[in-house]
């Protein structure tokens, strides 16, 4: 895996990022092929059974009056095919879905990976402008000192200000490189790739991460549950999965019905054979049941087959279960990331520049200690990187909340 520098990265959004991630997936690879071959199975399912072909030679004094014989038999089977397809049909719509839902799985993923990555940019973006305002805090409190109007404590006390958002921007800003390799490695790709949107200040980030405003209304929870138990790929595959099992108890049952085998061919008696002194020839035709169930009835196998239909009724039910504990999990989760967001938009970060200009200000007039302005800055950069994880809780929590309901975008709740 090569290491590139920022500059020799392609920068891409996160559309772009998804289908690139769904071209190289090599696991989405794999379930293409199982589909492939659950497909096969469906035509190997309704099979015939192949014919033989029958012949008998009477030798020495056997064969005096007797035909040689040659002919074709086929074995017919009663009530079997039918269920053996349907039972591989509902298997390949168990592999389908499957398939869809790795498709959407690592769609979701890359959004993951993808959120992470910007909300690395965005922490060293934020930590970047608080960078700034420490440098200039600390260019007041050297011009107070030259004038004698602070003391050397202060200028110490913010030098060490100072030098603590250095070492944290170090740490953000290695979060950023390893947040960027997690990000191509979801995608199957060598280290070449970083996101285009650097943070998640601007309003237009919403629509560029494919998530909806803080702003925007949420449907109702029955709206929410009633398009869960239409699209989660859980309750799909676990319902197929009852249908396989219901298929596969008849193709059990049907082992108790006898096949028959019908046959048909060309006899005769050669000239030295034939008791009328003449060549003789005919046909034959025959049939006969085979498989009769009576030294073996099937019951074992009857019995478990019905006992799988239990197992799979009962993981639905589970599924059922999980899915509305699931999805009201992440729907409260997504309210509540939402309204703290709000929260801080609303009120929080206005009021704490104010503050923070304020403190500046009365600093810079000699109204207050550096303690206090300090102790400020430090309140105001909490609120910026309390921000700032609001924002990517928000995002994380739409994504887990799509994850829940298996749709992936608004779109789909936007028209109940």
């Amino acid at each position: 895996m090569s290491v590139l520098s920022i500059e020799e990265m392609t920068k891409i959004t996160l559309g772009q990022a998804i289908d690139i991630a769904v071209e190289n997936s090599i696991e989405l690879q794999s379930q293409k092929l199982n589909v492939e071959i659950a497909k096969n199975n469906i035509k190997a399912a309704n099979r015939l059974q192949n014919p033989s072909i029958d012949t008998g030679w009477m030798l020495g004094e056997a064969g005096s009056g007797n035909p040689h014989g040659i002919g074709v038999s086929q074995m017919v089977e009663l009530f079997k095919r039918k269920h053996r397809k349907k039972s591989a049909q509902a298997s390949y719509e168990v592999s389908d879905e499957a398939r869809q839902f790795t498709n959407f799985d690592l769609k979701m993923d890359v959004r993951e990976a993808y959120i992470r990555l910007v909300s690395a940019k965005s922490i060293v973006d934020s930590l970047e402008v608080e960078e700034k305002s420490l440098l200039e805090i600390n260019r007041l409190v050297k011009l107070r000192y030259k004038n004698g109007q602070a003391s050397e404590t202060d200028v110490i006390q913010s030098d060490i200000s100072i030098n603590h958002i250095k070492t944290q921007l170090n740490t953000a800003r290695t979060n950023i490189m390893a947040a960027r390799f997690e990000f191509n490695s979801v995608m199957d790709t060598d280290p070449i790739y970083d996101s285009i949107v650097e943070s998640f200040d601007e309003d237009i980030n919403f629509n560029l991460l494919l998530t909806p405003s803080p702003k925007s209304e949420i449907p109702p929870f029955s709206d929410i549950l009633a398009l869960a138990e239409q699209h989660r790929y859980d309750l799909k595959i676990a319902q197929k999965e009852i249908d396989v099992a219901k298929n596969n108890l008849k193709i059990e049952t049907s082992k108790r019905v006898p096949d028959v085998e019908i046959g048909a061919g060309y006899l005769f008696q050669p000239l030295g054979m034939s008791d009328a002194g003449r060549y003789l020839n005919g046909a034959y035709v025959n049939a006969s049941l085979v498989n009769l169930p009576l030294l073996y009835n099937y019951s074992p196998e009857i019995k478990n087959a019905k006992l799988e239909i239990e197992k799979a009724e009962l993981k639905y039910a589970a599924a059922q279960n999980n899915a509305f504990a699931n999805l009201s999990s992440a729907y409260e989760k997504l309210i509540n990331a939402r309204v703290n967001l709000n929260y801080y938009t609303d009120s929080l970060i206005e009021d704490s520049k104010r503050m923070m200009k304020t403190s500046k200000k009365n600093y810079e007039e000699g109204k207050t200690d550096l303690t206090s302005l300090i102790l400020i800055e430090q309140s105001y950069r909490s609120i910026i990187l309390g921000y700032t994880s609001a924002l990517a809780a928000y995002y994380s929590a739409w994504i887990n909340f799509l994850r829940e309901v298996d749709v992936e975008s608004i779109d789909a709740t936007a028209s109940l």
